[in-house]
């Protein structure tokens, strides 16, 4: 690497923040991935669905939308084989260093953007400086540029490293819908870590702070309704319809009076409904997009069973039906504090940083709980940290961006954990989980790309 390490990962970012793809339309970003994996030099490579079964995805696109995005990739000069092997929405990718024997470490970055358009004008860093994105309505506005850069960089650091065991990065797509976690996580990639790093920039956290771990990630899911009624004028007719719209009404009034739980808070929205054609036209069709939340998995479940119940309901009443899709969803997953301890302990040496904490409860959802309760169960250690930046203005908003300085901090606290996994392996707290490992199962790896 010639350029200056912090110049390196500026130009890197920035490169990445230009083309923001949203879930599961990743293509050119992908591509961009395997570039510089391949430039780095990994022991494997596998890209989209030789990194997951793709039927374990969620909220996956209809293949008209994903074939715009394709196309897009193809324009702006992505490996056509690359492309080809991402056909149908299969993005992301997961990198693997073996470097002999030692402790086995994930690490989980995401990929993808959101439709929010990037704001314009000279104070506005991205478009003052020339790397505002290039795909109008949509924008990196959470980071996930950053994470990337993170994912690579460390790749880079920890193969010219004399580190000792394996190091796998999960190129994650689809964060943003929940979609992306579970196939990761059902993966043979995630066989066996002992370890799982999954991280975040900002989440108004200032630069030069760290969160070693986060606690209480709230469970989520995302739910899609359509409710189907009759036709009928309005003026006319009005008896031989079934009002999709009046449906529509209850089923919102009702659902924000599901009763909370004693066991723990949970949360309810409906953020879109759309119906209607018409004044004078009786509305036979209705759609909804609600989400359901719970401070544990099983609150979630609670939550999410009477909404859909709800939904039901007040379209019965109202003589239409209703499809009730789950759409995505995620559970809860806590960071463990024997891990924590071992960052918060790096993080606390590492330049630039002048402010650890152990903890912080996380208030929003996460599908990095998919990967942090797989290697949980199977007898690891996992933890989900904040490298702090500061930020102009809230994650998900036109004006988001990131104090550059906070790309070092976040590459030097990941190297500095996972040379002292390697040096503390087990860690504390390790050898009693893995006690009780169920026995090694098979691992049938796909060959990927070597």
């Amino acid at each position: 690497m010639n350029e200056p390490v912090q110049d390196r990962l500026v130009t890197l970012r920035r490169s990445l923040h230009r083309h923001p793809e949203p879930a599961w339309r990743e293509f050119y970003t992908t591509a961009q991935l395997v570039e510089e994996i391949r430039a780095i030099g990994v022991d494997e490579l596998a890209v989209g669905p030789d990194a997951y079964d793709p039927g374990d995805r969620m909220a996956v696109p209809a293949d008209e939308e994903l074939a715009w995005w394709d196309r897009r990739a193809h324009e702006r000069g992505a490996d056509p084989e690359l492309l080809e092997r991402m056909a149908g929405g299969n993005t992301g990718a997961v990198a693997v260093l073996e470097c002999g024997d030692g402790p086995r470490i994930g690490l989980r970055v995401d990929i993808d953007g959101l439709f929010v358009e990037e704001a314009s004008g000279d104070d506005h860093v991205p478009d003052a400086e020339g790397f505002r994105s290039e795909i109008e309505g949509t924008m990196h506005a959470c980071g996930h540029d950053v994470h990337m850069t993170w994912g690579l960089a460390v790749l880079e650091a920890i193969k010219e490293s004399d580190f000792s065991g394996q190091l796998v990065v999960f190129f994650q797509p689809a964060e943003e819908v929940s979609g992306g976690g579970c196939p990761m996580a059902k993966s043979p990639f995630a066989d066996d870590l002992d370890y799982l790093l999954a991280i975040h920039v900002g989440l108004d956290h200032p630069t030069g702070q760290v969160i070693a771990g986060i606690e209480k990630p709230l469970a989520m899911c995302h739910v899609d309704v359509t409710i189907k009624g009759t036709s009928a004028h309005a003026g006319k007719a009005p008896q031989e319809g079934d009002n999709a719209i009046q449906a529509m009404g209850t089923a919102i009034e009702n659902t924000y009076g599901i009763p909370r739980h004693s066991g723990g808070m949970t949360r309810i929205n409906i953020g879109r409904a759309e119906a209607g054609t018409a004044s004078n036209v009786i509305a036979e069709r209705a759609h909804l997009e609600a989400e359901a939340r719970g401070e544990t998995t099983e609150l979630m479940e609670y939550a999410k069973a009477k909404l859909e119940r709800v939904m039901r309901s007040a379209a019965t009443m109202h003589g239409c039906g209703a499809d009730v899709d789950v759409i995505s969803e995620s559970p809860r997953a806590d960071s463990d504090s024997e891990l924590v301890d071992v960052i918060a302990t790096v993080a606390g040496s590492v330049d630039g940083i002048d402010d650890v904490v152990p903890t912080a409860d996380f208030g929003a959802s996460e599908d990095a709980t998919f990967l942090m309760e797989r290697v949980q169960e199977d007898g690891g250690l996992a933890s989900y940290l904040i490298v702090g930046t500061d930020h102009p203005t809230s994650h998900h908003t036109p004006t988001f961006d990131v104090d550059e300085a906070s790309l070092e901090h976040g590459v030097s606290v990941l190297v500095e954990t996972i040379r002292e996994l390697e040096h503390r392996h087990p860690v504390p707290g390790l050898e009693e989980r893995s006690s009780t490992r169920a026995e090694e199962r098979p691992v049938s790896r796909s060959e990927g790309e070597k």
